[in-house]
């Protein structure tokens, strides 16, 4: 079968191979194959813990003991798990490890893993609801069950991404994108003099995936204003308020303000309440960066450090740091997600499908091409459960 675009719908068309013997592998290797994979992935979650978290290898051994040229001829599948085996798994930093404890623990499990084994056998590119119903619609109920996890409110509506530097930078999009009056969708920024430089406040705790974000954007780095923070690492908020009274005076127009819950430093998290006060105040989109932390607030008790952040417009938080699923899984979460389909909807002919009043994951970023991750993320929160979550989560705190 052969999926094959036409203008305005989508038509499957029987095809006939013409060299059955130049398909796919075997059906009986790959199936022993597989059985193999599940033993290593299963030995490996097992006993993570008796290899050190970082490998004893130097720069460019593992390159040495691979061939410089591509095989000629196939390969066994049992051999290459073989090399696997002796070559890639004892030389990776294991993250999975217990004692891992650089920037955060990925925290991968069984239910993730059988959810990206899964969804790799699928292949699903779901673009469109056409091209991946299930897909679609699954990311919306299993971002929804995350949102109820954390304690965000209804109206709150969850898209994956990759990563929190690609949720951040598509929540700044929005945020440029919907200043009054500057139609930077269909005019820019490239040499208008009608435009005056555009300003977005962090901390100076915050993540450098701001600063590539605002670099990307179009901004400068030099109208990324740093706010400095008090002795415990958070926001100072009259720092905040002096800063964009100080750029207004200057002519400049500040946009957005991000405020973390949980930075990766120290894990401190901004006066939320306070920042979300003056972002109302000012006019400014409020994105807050829970993307480590945010797991947290599925416990009541931990809940409350993140007081306020249900007043911002965009709130990440990455289930692949502290919720068990395999990287990559970044769950940004709008208040309205019309404004991020504003910003970077757009159907040419080749994609335009008859189906009305459904979901289209493509209009709500910048990636065309997407993943079925929400497939891992539900199996994950339905093979440990609500409770289940809350209390690794509290035994790690302890």
């Amino acid at each position: 079968m052969a999926l094959t675009a036409r203008p305005r719908q989508l038509v499957c068309m029987d095809t006939r191979d013409p060299a059955p013997h130049l398909g796919d592998v075997p059906a009986a290797d790959f199936r022993a194959a597989m059985h193999r994979a599940a033993d290593l992935v299963a030995d490996y979650l097992e006993h993570v813990g008796d290899y050190p978290v970082l490998p004893r290898v130097k720069p460019g051994e593992v390159r040495a003991s691979l061939p410089a040229s591509p095989p000629e001829h196939a390969e066994p599948l049992e051999r290459i798990l073989e090399d696997y085996r002796r070559l890639i798994e004892p030389n990776v930093t294991h993250w999975n490890h217990p004692g891992f404890m650089a920037y955060f623990g990925i925290t991968g499990s069984g239910p993730g893993i059988l959810g990206e084994t899964l969804a790799a056998g699928l292949n699903v590119n779901a673009m469109l609801w056409r091209t991946g119903p299930a897909p679609t619609e699954l990311e919306e109920v299993a971002t929804d069950w995350l949102r109820q996890l954390v304690g965000l409110p209804d109206g709150f509506v969850g898209h994956i991404n990759d990563t929190a530097s690609i949720s951040s930078f598509v929540a700044l999009a929005t945020a440029r994108h919907r200043v009054p009056g500057l139609d930077i969708r269909t005019k820019g920024l490239a040499g208008r003099a009608d435009v005056p430089p555009l300003v977005v406040y962090c901390s100076e705790q915050a993540h450098s995936s701001i600063d590539k974000a605002v670099i990307a954007l179009g901004l400068g780095h030099e109208n990324l204003r740093k706010i400095s923070t008090d002795d415990a690492f958070r926001m100072d908020v009259a720092a905040l308020e002096a800063a964009i009274t100080a750029d207004r005076v200057a002519g400049r127009l500040p946009i957005a303000v991000v405020a973390t819950a949980g930075t990766t430093s120290t894990t401190s998290v901004d006066p939320l309440p306070a920042i979300a006060a003056v972002a109302r105040r000012e006019k400014l989109w409020l994105h807050v960066d829970a993307a480590y932390a945010g797991s947290a607030a599925v416990c009541a008790e931990y809940r409350t450090l993140m007081a306020g952040w249900e007043r911002a417009d965009s709130i990440v938080v990455n289930p692949h740091k502290w919720m068990f699923t395999p990287v990559d899984c970044s769950v940004l979460f709008v208040r309205d997600p019309e404004e991020l389909r504003a910003a970077f909807s757009l159907v040419p002919e080749y994609l335009r499908t008859p189906e009305t009043g459904v979901t289209n994951l493509m209009d709500y970023g910048i990636q065309l091409g997407r993943r079925f991750r929400s497939l891992k993320l539900w199996m994950v929160i339905r093979g440990f459960g609500a409770e289940g979550i809350r209390e690794r989560i509290r035994l790690h705190c302890a």
